[in-house]
């Protein structure tokens, strides 16, 4: 089974500061990065954000002043067949999360760009937000520009 992770470009600009007055594109423009499913690289990121996704959580229900664009990452399946999606926003429910998928499906077909998606905790794969203009967390996005 492959394992599509899609990235937004706007972290690719936020992780390239000298870009600047370059505007993020769309989400859905994003392009897909196939990593295996036991790539050491990608499952270390991932337990990276799951070991402080409490904090993360704890922190978008009372964000500070100069934070912003709170996300999760969440793994979609179709079959045998997963792919993960930035989930901006998302909010609490009773049941888990739910939140508008911000990513243009390329490996899975049951989910579209603009969906608004149910999910629990056991989907989430990554986390992230802007902090003073600077991105926080996104450690799965760490591992694509390696």
């Amino acid at each position: 089974m492959k394992l599509a992770v899609r990235t937004a470009m706007s972290l690719m600009l936020a992780f390239a500061p000298g870009l600047a007055g370059a505007q993020a594109t769309d989400p859905g423009d994003d392009k897909t990065i196939i990593f295996t499913p036991g790539d050491p690289e990608m499952a270390a990121a991932t337990a990276q954000a799951l070991a402080s996704l409490d904090d993360f959580l704890a922190l978008s229900e009372a964000p500070p002043a100069d934070t912003e664009r709170f996300k999760l990452k969440v793994k979609v399946r179709d079959g045998n067949v997963t792919e993960h999606f930035w989930v901006i926003p998302f909010r609490r429910t009773e049941t888990g999360f739910v939140g508008i998928l911000a990513n243009q499906p390329e490996e899975v077909h049951n989910v579209v760009l603009g969906q608004n998606i149910e999910f629990t905790r056991d989907d989430i794969s990554d986390w992230g937000y802007t902090r003073g203009g600077r991105q926080v967390g996104s450690f799965t996005v760490c591992v694509m520009f390696n």
